[in-house]
């Protein structure tokens, strides 16, 4: 996902406080040994919506016992913090689209699992999972992003499609909206390689990596799947070329596409522009065993352990994004759009509550899934690379993927050693 809460690519309401002077978890008063204010540095990467970086700053400054002082850090995020974890001059307090699983294991970041004791529940199932190791939470969700289905009600009704709920209809459907004037499908300029990830697999009923460790892709059914991905290209039925990729929704509001991937943040530019007439679907589902997927992605809040302030910096973390429901309701949907990362919150979003937002809201509580802490980047790469070689090539997806299990067991075996 491009730069912004995107790149993700959810017990009765918390804690709000009424005046920002929340006590610190525990015994800890967020100063130091000589009685002065903790010096705490908090870490963001660069949001692209408007007003978010005024209000981080705004949420720090409401802290009453540290001196919080906010970085937004613009370029290559996880590469900056992934280094910065290794020296001194790191943040105390940052946020993290992981933390990754070599990153846990090589003691970087400090174990927060009693901040969510007694709200844990609440936190969405998929964007706390890939937070969580050994049983233990490495950093406390803020936010999910997902990215579904959109379409063009009057374009359907017009070539008699009716929204497809499997992906056979998919496919189909794309080529019947298909015309002169508009592409029946898009799925970003690269045919979909880049956007759809695992996505696929667990339309499927698979998975990248299974429960026990395992890959969860290695069945003919993955290959079957992809096929039909690859026939959406080969049927010119994929919009290629447009002026914005998929995450902006220009293509569908434009009309230069009936349906189009993108993501929840989406949706009021959408809706403003269209009105009533689309409507929001899941991944369709595959096969017999098959099911819609939604991804799920949340940044989450961690704290270093090369901090000198760990307890105070955990302290924050949890007045943050435990205790200030009010500032988790604000970030998520007041500067972009999205969806709080506790469960409560999400139910008493009024923006949340009808229309097209209360059904994405549903498919990520009934359909959501998040990569889990084992998929690494080397296996993404090289799965990312047999699924480009099969949309676009039309490569044997039989024996891409097989490569790509190949790599993945290789990958899982050196984790696994390290473990």
């Amino acid at each position: 996902m491009p730069i912004s809460r995107r790149r993700l690519l959810t017990t009765g309401g918390g804690l709000a406080l009424a005046g920002g002077l929340a006590a610190a978890c525990g015994s800890n008063t967020g100063r130091d040994d000589n009685g002065s204010r903790s010096q705490l540095s908090q870490w963001y990467h660069q949001y692209g919506e408007p007003g978010t970086e005024p209000a981080v700053r705004r949420y720090a400054k409401a802290y009453r016992n540290a001196d919080v002082r906010v970085q937004w850090r613009p370029g290559n995020y996880d590469q900056q913090t992934a280094a910065a974890l290794l020296t001194d001059s790191g943040p105390d307090v940052f946020e993290v689209n992981g933390p990754t699983l070599d990153q846990i294991r090589g003691g970087q970041v400090v174990d927060l699992t009693d901040l969510v004791n007694g709200v844990k529940d609440d936190f969405h199932p998929a964007a706390l999972a890939p937070k969580t190791h050994d049983g233990r939470v490495w950093a406390v969700p803020q936010v999910i992003d997902t990215q579904v289905l959109y379409y063009r009600k009057s374009l359907l009704e017009k070539a008699g499609v009716k929204p497809p709920r499997t992906l056979d209809e998919l496919v189909d459907a794309a080529k019947k909206l298909t015309d002169e004037k508009t592409k029946g499908l898009f799925l970003g300029n690269d045919g979909g390689a880049g956007v759809l990830g695992g996505t696929p697999l667990h339309a499927a009923g698979l998975s990248l990596v299974t429960a026990d460790g395992k890959v969860g892709f290695d069945d003919p059914a993955a290959a079957r799947t992809l096929g039909k991905i690859r026939r959406l290209y080969a049927d010119k039925s994929l919009l290629l070329g447009a002026p914005a990729d998929w995450s902006d929704p220009s293509a569908l509001v434009q009309g230069l596409t009936a349906m189009q991937w993108s993501g929840l943040w989406a949706l009021p530019q959408v809706k403003k522009a269209l009105g009533d007439d689309f409507g929001v679907l899941p991944f369709p589902s595959d096969g017999p065993n098959g099911r819609p997927a939604v991804p799920v992605g949340a940044y989450g809040s961690a704290v270093s352990t090369r901090s000198r302030h760990k307890e105070a910096a955990k302290a924050y973390v949890k007045w943050l994004w435990v205790e200030r429901t009010d500032f988790q309701q604000d970030f998520a949907l007041s500067y972009g759009f999205h969806i709080p990362a506790r469960v409560s919150l999400a139910k008493k979003a009024d923006k949340l509550g009808s229309g097209a937002a209360a059904d994405i809201v549903r498919f990520t509580v009934d359909h959501g899934y998040a990569q889990p802490l084992l998929w690494t980047v080397a296996s993404q790469t090289a799965y990312q690379d047999a699924l480009s070689r099969i949309i676009k090539d039309g490569a044997d997806p039989g024996a891409e993927l097989r490569a790509a299990v190949r790599a993945t067991e290789a990958e899982l075996r050196r984790v696994k050693k390290t473990s």
